[in-house]
C-alpha cells in the first residue's frame, strides 16, 4: 500500500519557497483561472498557483497569449484570490503591460497586488528585463522571472521552439538567469530548454527554478492545469503528462443528462417538488411548493 502524502496547511511565502530549495524539497506549481479549480488545487496542497496568460488559450479561445489584456487577467485573478488560502498566488503580466516603460509596468503590477490580491508577478525575458525587475522590487513587488521559450516572444522566436540547444545559447540562458537573480527575482521559470542546461542553471542559482519542458533537475515543476487534466483542445506538448481525461468525463456526463432528459427518467421524484395534501378537505394546497 502506498504511503499517504501529508500536506502542510501553513501559508506558503517567498522565504519558505527559498527554504524549500535549500532543503531540496520539490516545489509544485499549476495554473488557475477560476474559483472552483483554484480552491481544489489549493486544498490539494499545491505550492504556487499562477494566474497565467495561458488563460487566453484555455478559457478565452485565443490562438496565443498575445491578445490577453490586463483587465482579463484581473477578472480571473480576483476569482482565484477568493479561493486561495495556502498557495503563493502569482499573476502573469500580459503582453504589452510591461513593455512600454517602467512607470506603466510598476503601475500595472501594483494593480495586480492591490486590486487583484496577487502576492507576486511574473514577467518574461532575461537580461533585457533586469532594470524593470529592479524597479518592481524597489516598489516591494516580488518578481518571478521566465526565460527560455517565452510565449510572448513567439513572433520574435519564429514559433514555439526549444531554446538553449547550443553551447552559446545555453551559456546565454545561464547569464540571463544569474542577472535576474541579482536584479532581485525570487525565482525563475525555465521553459522549453534541454534538461542538462536547466540542471546547470539550477545548480548555479540561489533562487528556485521552476521547470516546464526543462527536465527533472529543476527545483520545481509547473504545468498548465488544463493540459494535466485533459481539458485542452490543442495537441499535447512533449513535456506534458496527462493525469486525467476530464474532457471525456464531462462529455459523457452531458450525454447522459441529455439522454435521461429525453427519455423522461430525469428529473425523478426525488429531484422534484410536490404539493401537500390537506387531509381535512382532500384538496391539494400549495404550501409545499417551492420547498
Amino acid at each position: 500500500m502506498s504511503a499517504t502524502i501529508q500536506y502542510s496547511s501553513e501559508k506558503l511565502t517567498i522565504p519558505k519557497l527559498l527554504e524549500k530549495k535549500i532543503q531540496k524539497e520539490t516545489i509544485t506549481c499549476l495554473t488557475a483561472y477560476d474559483y472552483p479549480f483554484a480552491r481544489i488545487l489549493d486544498e490539494a496542497g499545491i505550492d504556487i498557483l499562477l494566474v497565467g496568460d495561458s488563460l487566453g488559450m484555455t478559457r478565452l479561445g485565443y490562438e496565443s497569449t498575445l491578445p490577453v489584456t490586463l483587465a482579463e487577467i484581473m477578472v480571473h485573478l480576483r476569482a482565484v484570490r477568493r479561493a486561495v488560502r495556502r498557495a503563493l498566488l502569482v499573476a502573469d503580466m500580459p503582453y504589452g503591460s510591461y513593455h512600454v516603460g517602467a512607470k506603466s509596468a510598476v503601475k500595472n503590477a501594483l494593480r495586480f497586488i492591490k486590486e487583484g490580491g496577487a502576492e507576486a508577478v511574473k514577467i518574461e525575458g532575461g537580461r533585457k528585463r533586469c532594470r524593470l525587475v529592479e524597479r518592481l522590487v524597489e516598489a516591494e513587488i516580488p518578481v518571478m522571472g521566465h526565460i527560455g521559450l517565452t510565449p510572448q516572444s513567439v513572433h520574435f522566436m519564429g514559433g514555439y521552439k526549444v531554446q538553449g540547444k547550443t553551447p552559446q545559447t545555453a551559456e546565454a540562458l545561464l547569464e540571463d538567469a544569474l542577472i535576474l537573480q541579482e536584479s532581485g527575482a525570487f525565482s525563475v521559470v525555465l521553459e522549453g530548454i534541454p534538461q542538462e542546461v536547466a540542471g546547470k542553471i539550477t545548480r548555479e542559482l540561489r533562487i528556485p527554478t521552476i521547470g516546464i519542458g526543462a527536465g527533472i533537475h529543476c527545483d520545481g515543476q509547473i504545468l498548465v492545469t488544463d493540459d494535466l487534466l485533459g481539458l485542452s483542445f490543442s495537441p499535447k506538448p512533449k513535456f506534458v503528462r496527462q493525469y486525467a481525461n476530464l474532457k471525456e468525463t464531462i462529455s459523457s456526463a452531458v450525454r447522459k443528462f441529455m439522454g435521461e432528459s429525453r427519455t423522461g427518467s430525469f428529473p425523478g421524484r426525488e429531484e422534484s417538488y410536490h404539493l401537500i395534501a390537506d387531509p381535512a378537505s382532500k384538496v391539494l394546497v400549495k404550501h409545499g411548493a417551492g420547498r
